[in-house]
Formats: C-alpha cells, structure tokens, sequence
C-alpha cells in the first residue's frame, strides 16, 4: 500500500473504544468565522462533531470563535494586539496579568507574530490544570513550543497548510530590502512550528496538495499525516432559484489584501473584460483595502464604482450573494484547501478558479465542474470569467457539476467521521505506550 492510500485510509478503531462518545478539546488561537478558513473549520467541524454525539469544548483567543449549538465555548483571552480599530496597540499597565503577556507584547514590538506561541503556553497551563477532562486534544495550527507536552490526553493536530507558503510568497512579492527583513520578522514563528511539525504524533491536513507541501516545508514523516477534506454546509450552501441573478456580477472572497489571495490579478482581470461587458462588475466578501496594491489597481483602472467590498454580513446573506452571481472566482495564487470554491460550488453558482495548491483538487477538472486557469494570470482569468458569462448554457451545466461533486466528496459530515477515526486512532496508541501497558 501506497504512503498516500495509507494516510487516507479509515482508522477502524479498536473493541475496546467502540463507538463511546468522545470528549474533545478543540484548540484555536485565532476562531473569527468571518475572516480565515480557521474559524469556519472550528464551527462547523464542532458542531458536526456534537451531532455524532460526542462532547465538544472549544478553546480559543480573539476573535473568538461563533459556535453553533452544542459546543461550548472556553475563552483564552491573549491581549489582543491586533484588534480594530487600534492593532499593534500597547497595552495599559493594568492589563498585564504575567511573564506570558510580556513575551507578547515584546515579540509585537520586535516585528514578529507571537500569538501562536503564547496561545500554546497558556493552553498548556489551562489544559495541564484540567487533566483527565478530556479523551483527545485537538489543535487548530497553532503549532506551539506549549503543546509539547503536560497537556494530559493525546495530541491531534491539524495544519491546513504550512505558513511558509505564505512567507515564500510575501517575500516575493517584498518590493525592497527593507520590506523583506519586516517579512522575515513577521515570519519568525514558523521556525517553531516547523521544529513542533517535526515532533507531532498525529496531523490532520485538508489536501493532499498541503500533505506534500507538509513533508517538504516542515519535514514531518509521511506515516503521520493523514488527509481529511472538510467541505461546505451543503443545507445552507444550496441552490435557491428564487434569488434572481444579477447580470454581470462576479463574487470573490478574499479576507486579506495579500499576495496569496491573488485578488490583484482578479482586478486586472475586471479591467480587461470590461472593455468587451461594461456590466461586469466584482463584489468582494471582505474589507475595502485604504491602501497597498488592491487599492492601487481599482484606482489606476478606474474601478471604484465597479467594485464592492462587503463586510458583517449574515451566513444567509453571504449565501444569497453567492447565488446572485452569474459566476464565482478564487483568483488565489495558492489554497491548502479552498472553502469559497466549495461552497460556492455547493449553490451551484459556476466556477472560474486558478490552478493554485489544492484549488483543482476540490474545483475538479477544466471544462467540466470549473473553468481553471493558471495563478497570477489575469489575461486568462478574464477569458474565462467572460466565457462562463456570456454562456447561460455553460453556466448551467458547471453549476450543477460543480454541486454534485461537493455532495459526493466535501461535507462537514464527512469530515467529522474521518476527524474522529484518527481521534480512536491517537487515543489507541496512547494507551498502548502508557506505562505498564502490555
């Protein structure tokens, strides 16, 4: 058997764990729902857990995670250095409460990201003064120094993808000597959690493509790491033919103005296919960037008035504008997964999506349940946003494909009964390695 059959294949438990009910730590050190695939893995992951039964008890940090009923909610405050409307701020005396806030607040002013190891070592503490509450602990990629060890359960971690791709990618895209050292400092934490990576007993990824991006960017072993696609919320991304759709529009997700989500090259794009539909236009789940090369574009293009940004919608309304647009677009020039194509396929809106990491291995194949085109190509992203516009026939057909390939290969339901196979598995092995075991 194959390393990649056998990191996919079913963990079938043992006699003496049968099928009881599990009682699960799921950790997250950042949880926001609206912003970052994330806080959607950890809502919807636990409350399809709760549905099977099992115990679910949420751990995380601002912003903190919406649930759905059933999982309860922990809050591990850290002490938010990056909220809106005042990020990098410095907190006031009184807020300090030990050495752990110091180490924040001294790896902020230093250029770096501490949350992930800061997170840990409270989350240790927390969990270390709760043993034996929990049968598994589950990390959300936080991949901190802290969860090493004295958690009191087996560890089971999932790395969506590893943030050295986001580094290699801002880094590249750093216009200047000065910009690429503030990247590496920023950066700085992923040398923990490469060396944490290395010593995890059991990961969870959500591709292959991040399986292989694993072994080759953090070195863990390949009998460690096991692939289980999560998906869409198939009850609520569904198709709906009372929204009317609107011609022309063209829906995107991107919560952050970075060189990985490619949303430049989705406005370049716009700009190019307006010169043949002047009624294309581009709505934006996510904040309108001030500044940086987005902002830049949609200036030098003219395109303020042909791009929205939309922000604090309702889980409904986000669905109806997906299902509004004659076509959705993932311009990304890199995906561990890609939640937005899944769930806009689940609607059943057609989908135009670059080739990107793991985006063809949920997209499928060119032609027939997306159009793809190469990352970081605007001329060919704007041929095929033109294409699937200007063909109602086209969008019918990879519309319906589209659904029928996230029901059959990418639900949360799904993804919970694989979550929980690899929890048997690790608490199994942990047993067999206890002292006195036989």
């Amino acid at each position: 058997m194959t390393a990649e059959a056998m990191a996919t294949r079913p963990f079938a438990g043992s006699a003496a764990d049968g099928d009881r009910p599990l009682r699960i730590a799921l950790l997250t050190y950042k949880g926001n729902p609206f912003c970052g695939g994330q806080g959607v893995y950890v809502r919807h992951l636990s409350r399809e857990l709760v549905k099977l039964g099992h115990s679910v008890e949420v751990i995380g940090a601002q912003p903190y995670p919406v649930l759905d009923e059933g999982a309860t909610l922990t809050e591990l405050p850290s002490l938010d250095l990056y909220r809106q409307p005042d990020p990098f701020r410095t907190p006031r005396r009184e807020e300090y409460r030990d050495w752990i806030d110091l180490l924040e607040v001294g790896t902020m002013w230093t250029g770096g990201f501490p949350e992930p190891l800061t997170f840990s070592l409270r989350a240790r503490r927390h969990l270390a003064a709760r043993a034996g509450e929990f049968d598994v602990i589950h990390d959300n990629q936080t991949l901190g120094y802290g969860l090493l060890a004295g958690l009191g359960a087996p560890l089971v971690t999932t790395i969506h993808h590893p943030i050295t791709v986001d580094r290699r990618l801002d880094l590249a895209a750093a216009k200047d000597r000065r910009k690429r050292a503030s990247v590496r400092r920023w950066y700085g934490f992923t040398r923990m959690q490469k060396r944490v990576a290395r010593r995890l007993p059991s990961v969870l990824t959500v591709s292959g493509s991040s399986r292989q991006e694993i072994i080759e960017d953090l070195g863990v072993r390949e009998d460690r790491i096991h692939v289980v696609h999560i998906g869409a919320d198939t009850d609520l991304w569904s198709p709906d033919p009372s929204v009317a759709e609107v011609p022309g529009r063209i829906v995107t997700t991107s919560s952050a103005d970075v060189p990985l989500k490619g949303l430049v090259h989705l406005v370049e794009a716009l700009a190019k296919l307006r010169t043949e539909r002047p009624d294309a236009h581009l709505v934006v789940v996510g904040k309108r960037p001030e500044r940086g090369p987005v902002a830049q574009a949609m200036e030098t293009y003219g395109l303020e008035d042909a791009v929205e940004f939309v922000k604090g919608i309702t889980d409904r309304e986000l669905v109806d504008l997906v299902r509004s647009a004659q076509v959705a677009c993932v311009p990304s020039l890199y995906e561990g997964f890609s939640l937005p194509a899944a769930e806009a396929m689940a609607t059943g809106t057609p989908l135009v999506a670059t080739t990107g990491g793991a985006i063809p291995e949920v997209a499928g194949a060119d032609g027939e349940t997306c159009l793809a085109v190469p990352p970081g190509d605007a001329d060919a992203l704007a041929g095929a946003l033109g294409r699937v516009l200007g063909d109602e026939e086209l969008r019918t057909r990879l519309g319906a494909a589209g659904r029928d390939r996230v029901l059959s290969r990418f639900t949360w339901a799904k993804a919970a009964e694989g979550t929980v196979a690899h929890y048997r598995a690790a608490i199994a092995r942990s047993a067999r390695s206890a002292p006195g075991a036989r």
